[in-house]
């Protein structure tokens, strides 16, 4: 094997043997003929399973690289942003340059829509699409597997449990982030900490940026490494989270029980919830490149939580939960003076939508899915 094979993104020459090994999974069909079809009975989709796998052999004729499949599955995604957004939007864009590999550091809600909609901005602006990280944890069916390393994601090993093994698959992963960036010229995203942020509270793991820096050599300085990495922190906002109640319930469980266990390709469930759900109003914002001018770990960490929260654009949502919850917005803030604007109209809409989005909830964990939404008007103006 060489360097990063086994968890880096599939190449060019992997293209064709990976989608005929797709196109023989009975499981991926399914499930592909289940996503397009999702109303149909049991009996008509194993009717339809041949016919959805002879027009995928037909399409996948023609894809031959990792661009041309990222071509195609665009069409997918134009369809999944017109059908489940009502708008998606960015700022910050003048702070991604074409001329240089980024390290995108992000907040996290949803497990793909995140980088795909980081993809689909940065594509339409005439950037390379990224690197994405996908924890193992994900990987439960193989097809999976092939499906992400196919669109450009990087495996994250979250299943190791000895210490040592531990180090071992962040100093891994750390030196193929530094290569993918420094020697391919690779755009990167990477999520500010493991797994979504449940809560709305969007803090950085000091863990992701420790294990960034076990690849820098002793004798280079801190600045000097953070410059190569040219880290742009990422802010991304939705006005409905698909998966709220589902992520209520689980912290719900959290805090009632101790602990979660998750069934059985939960989170391949989220995947789905995630994509097809409406998500309403989205928005990108991109911040100013960190410079490499810090002292140390905290300082970094510190820093992306200031651009990310303070980039995060508030939605109408976040100003209903926080009213819910705590009676009045705090002083001077609206959601008018930054890059989404809505008439009186759309607020007394908003409420009427989130009213019945609350109805479903169960109401022991009412006051959770509201903090979820409250919370990022908490970390502004705290």
């Amino acid at each position: 094997m060489k360097p990063f094979d086994d968890i880096r993104p599939y190449r060019d020459d992997e293209v064709r043997p990976t989608i005929q090994r797709l196109l023989h999974d009975d499981e991926f069909i399914d499930v592909t003929t289940r996503f397009r079809f999702p109303n149909y009975p049991g009996w008509l989709l194993r009717v339809l399973r041949p016919l959805i796998r002879a027009y995928l052999r037909n399409k996948a004729k023609t894809l031959h690289t990792v661009h041309d499949l990222q071509l195609q599955v665009s069409h997918y995604i134009r369809h999944m942003l017109n059908e489940s957004t009502t708008s998606l939007t960015i700022s910050g864009e003048d702070n991604v340059t074409r001329d240089q590999a980024h390290l995108f550091i992000s907040n996290h809600r949803d497990i793909v829509v995140d980088p795909t909609v980081v993809n689909w901005t940065l594509h339409h602006q005439g950037h390379k699409t990224v690197h994405a990280a996908i924890g193992d944890n994900l990987l439960t069916k193989p097809f999976v597997s092939d499906l992400l390393r196919l669109n450009k994601s990087f495996i994250v090993n979250r299943s190791a449990r000895a210490p040592k093994d531990k180090f071992k698959a962040a100093k891994h992963l750390s030196a193929y982030i530094h290569y993918a960036i420094v020697e391919e010229q690779a755009n990167i995203w990477l999520a500010q900490r493991e797994g979504r942020a449940k809560d709305g509270i969007d803090r950085t793991n000091s863990a992701v940026i420790r294990m960034l820096l076990l690849n820098k050599p002793k004798k280079q300085t801190l600045a000097d490494y953070i410059q190569q990495l040219n880290i742009v922190p990422l802010s991304i906002s939705y006005e409905w989270d698909p998966c709220d109640i589902t992520k209520a319930h689980e912290l719900f469980i959290q805090k009632t029980e101790g602990s979660y266990e998750k069934e059985a390709h939960e989170d391949v469930s989220s995947i789905g919830l995630g994509i097809t759900g409406h998500k309403g109003r989205v928005h990108l914002a991109f911040g100013k490149p960190l410079t490499g001018d810090y002292d140390s770990t905290d300082d970094i960490v510190a820093e992306l939580d200031r651009q990310i929260i303070a980039n995060y654009i508030l939605q109408p949502s976040n100003c209903i939960a926080y009213e819910e919850l705590h009676g009045t917005l705090p002083d001077n803030i609206t959601v008018t003076h930054q890059h989404l604007t809505f008439t009186e109209t759309d607020f007394v809409s908003e409420v009427k939508q989130f009213s019945k989005r609350i109805a479903q909830c169960d109401e022991r964990y009412r006051d959770i899915l509201l903090s979820m939404y409250a919370n990022p008007i908490v970390s502004q103006y705290s």
